[in-house]
């Protein structure tokens, strides 16, 4: 009894020593028991351990959406007219006759509607005679082409399915750089392959990476995209779709590109039903001038001709029968203003373009040599160009 009251008395003697400490500040030593139920009531529980990664998470939501797409093409060698020559048949025999061969290639899509809608690059799909559609979980369906725009590498393939995986879409616009960026597909053969990286730049024009077929603004990516990632998606952290997949430079060295997907979401339901994209265009090579290109230009003695040293876009070279052609446009010209509308890039004028309808006269103001001039151009639709 006593030793139970000895110890009821030091452990109160305990509590007024440390409720004199935290008063005054002073640090001291407590017994290790003491210590112990401290320490214990004022750690948080400890965090349950997890496993995997938003990378993982991302890839978890989308992956099943994901397919491999074979396609097939016959195409007949166009043999020498030599060999239409009896004396040279007579010699040689017919093994020289023109002959088939199967061209096979390869790339990916993603499924963004339960009944079979799969969107991928034009240039995987066009011109194939069979195209086979495998997706992740093995099952394997004959696809058709339902349209495709070689302008904006898009197309849309149709398999007879019911219930699949869909892909979930994104808002491109709300893309920005330093963004993580998750390509899925199937390079080089590799099915199911996954690549990591960050969104480098937005707006990188068709023109700006030498490709001057194209009509688009890719989103930048150093995630590797390879032959056989064309069409596949490029997903942000959230597995969502910012992107398709496009392998369209071999030489491209840790930068890959991908069409935004509010590109994909604009045309996709017209390409679904066989319909064409309409693609304005006027004619003529242009690219963006600013008064110090201008004077870098006018001082080398080299130069063909002197520009204008003012910002806009220059005309390099007017398209022979184009609408540019009848407007008069000149190679030289420096387009300033459109509508009213300022112009000081070469993207920019593009834009304005494609958002006209063809046939809708533009007002251009150019400045040729030292001379103001206003000149009336009607957009014309690029698939008719001959």
């Amino acid at each position: 009894m006593q030793r139970a009251q000895l110890s009821n008395q030091l452990r109160r003697i305990q509590i007024a020593i440390v409720t004199l400490a935290l008063m005054f500040g002073f640090t001291l030593s407590l017994p290790q028991s003491v210590k112990a139920e401290t320490t214990e009531a004022s750690q948080p529980a400890p965090r349950a351990i997890t496993r995997g990664s938003f990378v993982a998470e991302a890839v978890q939501k989308v992956g099943k959406a994901v397919v491999r797409i074979d396609t097939e093409k016959t195409v007949t060698r166009r043999a020498d007219p030599m060999l239409d020559d009896p004396m040279f048949r007579r010699f040689f025999g017919e093994d020289f006759a023109p002959r088939s061969e199967t061209l096979r290639g390869q790339g990916s899509g993603f499924v963004i509607e339960k009944s079979g809608i799969i969107l991928t690059n034009s240039h995987v799909v066009n011109g194939a005679d069979k195209v086979t559609v495998t997706l992740k979980d093995g099952r394997v369906f004959e696809g058709k082409v339902r349209g495709f725009d070689e302008v904006t590498d898009l197309a849309v393939v149709k398999v007879e399915g019911k219930d699949l995986p869909t892909a979930p879409l994104a808002d491109s616009d709300q893309v920005q750089v330093g963004d993580w960026a998750i390509a899925v597909g199937n390079p080089l053969g590799l099915d199911n392959t996954v690549t990591l990286g960050i969104v480098s730049t937005l707006h990188r024009s068709s023109a700006q990476i030498g490709l001057s077929d194209k009509r688009l603004d890719f989103l930048q990516t150093d995630a590797a995209i390879n032959p056989g990632n064309s069409g596949g998606p490029l997903l942000n952290d959230r597995g969502e779709v910012i992107g398709i997949n496009t392998a369209i430079r071999p030489d491209a060295m840790g930068i890959g590109f991908a069409i935004p997907i509010n590109k994909a979401k604009s045309v996709k339901d017209a390409l679904a039903k066989g319909e064409k994209i309409p693609h304005p265009y006027i004619g003529v090579q242009m690219t963006t001038l600013t008064p110090e290109i201008a004077r870098q230009n006018n001082t080398d003695p080299n130069s063909p001709f002197e520009v204008p040293e003012v910002n806009g876009v220059i005309v390099v070279r007017v398209v022979p029968n184009s609408p540019a052609a009848a407007a008069g446009f000149r190679r030289g010209d420096v387009v300033t203003e459109i509508d009213g509308q300022a112009i000081s890039k070469a993207e920019q004028l593009q834009a304005l373009v494609e958002n006209v309808k063809p046939g809708q006269t533009l007002k251009v103001q150019v400045q040729r040599g030292k001379q103001m001039q206003q000149l009336l151009v009607k957009p014309a639709e690029l698939q008719d160009v001959g």
